[in-house]
């Protein structure tokens, strides 16, 4: 009787270690993800915002000098300038290419065929397709046998032979056009995912009024995946941000494309340069957290409608 009474006035100290030891659990399971956060991504954060405050050597405190510098300074200014055409002229041409597409292989019966031919360049890396592309702008004075395919078609078409690489008339377009041709494949396949969602009677309905489908793609097919399309967006702005690799491997950031990523690549490896070099860093980081914000944003108002 007495053992019997012991036993239970020891349950409730067993449901009490038990419930800690549970509510200890979730802790172990996520302290390694939380302490890889803290490591990785918060302290690098915080200590590349201190040292843009630092001078070049990181051993004197110079306030706000690196900031003005990049606004200030030519070269850094043209700089800001290649990565605001990058962003404009590249989401535009791959969002606007690749919604066009989506729509029009939808219609054919090679649609696989063409969607697979067309989104093919995904499979290469960055700097494998600089330097395919490197080949295809490749320039040789008038009079030369031009090796590059896109100098040899215009000289046979009765042109002279461009340096698209070097001129800086070109330059920046030669290189936007090859991130385009890269990205425009993952546009098309991800908005014509969405367009097959919508439902054919809303279509044929919209056919049976008297719509053109003119009419349809701006009245019923934009509308209706609009969500995809500002992912899509948002994706590409992001991707293209911090665009390094096309212009590394093909001019260098010389000829006048650098943009801010291979611009803080220099500034910190070739110039030593630690204090600018963060600034760049921490200016896509403030670039980039209100496209983030928009895109919590916009998921948590679909998340309520539903």
């Amino acid at each position: 009787m007495i053992k019997a009474i012991e036993e239970q006035r020891s349950l409730p100290t067993k449901t009490t270690a038990r419930r800690k030891r549970f509510s200890l659990t979730p802790w172990l399971w996520i302290g390694l993800a939380v302490l890889f956060v803290i490591i990785f991504l918060l302290y690098p954060m915080f200590f590349t915002i201190w040292l843009s405050f630092l001078d070049a050597t990181s051993t004197h405190f110079v306030g706000l000098h690196n900031y003005l510098l990049i606004f200030t300074n030519s070269s850094l200014l043209e700089v800001l300038r290649n990565n605001l055409l990058w962003l404009v002229l590249a989401t535009v041409a791959t969002v606007v290419l690749g919604l066009l597409i989506a729509v029009l292989v939808d219609r054919v019966r090679f649609e696989s065929v063409a969607k697979a031919a067309i989104f093919v360049p995904m499979a290469l890396s960055f700097v494998a397709a600089g330097v395919i592309w490197r080949f295809v702008y490749e320039y040789e004075p008038p009079g030369q046998t031009q090796i590059g395919l896109l100098n040899a078609l215009v000289t046979a078409l009765g042109g002279q032979p461009q340096a698209w690489i070097t001129d800086s008339r070109f330059n920046n377009f030669a290189l936007i056009a090859v991130y385009v041709w890269m990205w425009t494949g993952f546009c098309m396949v991800i908005l014509s995912a969405a367009i097959k969602g919508i439902p054919s009677e809303i279509l044929e309905a919209a056919r049976c009024d008297g719509a053109g489908e003119i009419t349809i793609f701006f009245r019923i097919i934009v509308p209706m995946i609009s969500p995809t399309i500002a992912v899509v967006t948002t994706t590409m702005i992001i991707n293209i941000l911090k665009i390094f690799d096309i212009v590394y491997v093909m001019t260098g950031g010389d000829y006048g494309t650098n943009v801010v990523a291979v611009e803080y690549y220099q500034q910190l490896f070739n110039f030593n340069n630690f204090g600018v070099a963060s600034a760049l860093a921490v200016l896509l980081l403030l670039a980039i957290i209100p496209i983030m914000y928009f895109n919590i944003r916009r998921f948590r108002v679909q998340e309520a409608q539903r």
